[in-house]
């Protein structure tokens, strides 16, 4: 089932025959140092447990121009996360939202930006998200600044907040908002920036 669709980017959700792209994903040095942690390769039984078992999120495989490449989950927050992340009670529809490319020749191309504009289109004009929030360890410069490029912003540090290699790493909260996407629209129709 596909959710969106742009010119390069298609988005589609995880099938069972898709548990090969993800062990092998998951088995790269290389993607695995940013994502779930080198000391942590998935064979078929982890990603069956990690990415198949039925938890409210919606995960779905990332293809740039046909070619299935990444990965990207996202779920509406509950509560425990909304009063950790300090929107408790403030009635927006908000969801989070994890992704990583599998492919490392993929990287530095400018796709990760597509694919995190591809899924804000999405929320924003689909699923009627009033905010979309990530939350990246803090050492991973490279994907602040992708989505920061974005329209995300840093609203607060997650101290301790994710387990990454035998190590609680700090993280950003970071947010993207009904309201950005008003500016971004205003600056882009005015040809700014």
């Amino acid at each position: 089932m596909f959710i969106y669709k742009n010119e390069s980017i298609t988005i589609r959700q995880l099938e069972a025959s898709d548990k090969s792209l993800l062990v092998n994903w998951l088995n790269d040095p290389l993607v695995l140092t940013y994502y779930e942690g080198r000391d942590r390769p998935h064979d078929e039984e982890l990603v069956e447990e990690h990415f198949y078992q039925v938890d409210g999120a919606m995960r779905c495989i990332v293809a740039y121009k046909d070619v299935p490449i990444g990965y990207i989950q996202f779920y509406e927050l509950e509560e425990e996360e909304r009063f950790e992340y300090g929107y408790a009670g403030n009635g927006e529809k908000i969801f989070g939202t994890d992704q990583f490319i599998g492919v490392p020749s993929y990287w530095n191309q400018g796709i990760g930006k597509q694919i995190v504009t591809t899924m804000l289109a999405y929320f924003m004009h689909v699923a009627r998200a009033d905010r979309v929030v990530m939350d990246p360890q803090q050492w991973n410069v490279r994907a602040i600044r992708c989505y920061e490029r974005c329209g995300f912003v840093k609203v607060k540090e997650l101290p301790q907040h994710e387990m990454h290699e035998g190590e609680l790493r700090d993280c950003w909260l970071m947010s993207y908002s009904r309201d950005i996407e008003a500016a971004l629209i205003t600056v882009n129709e005015q040809g700014i920036g």
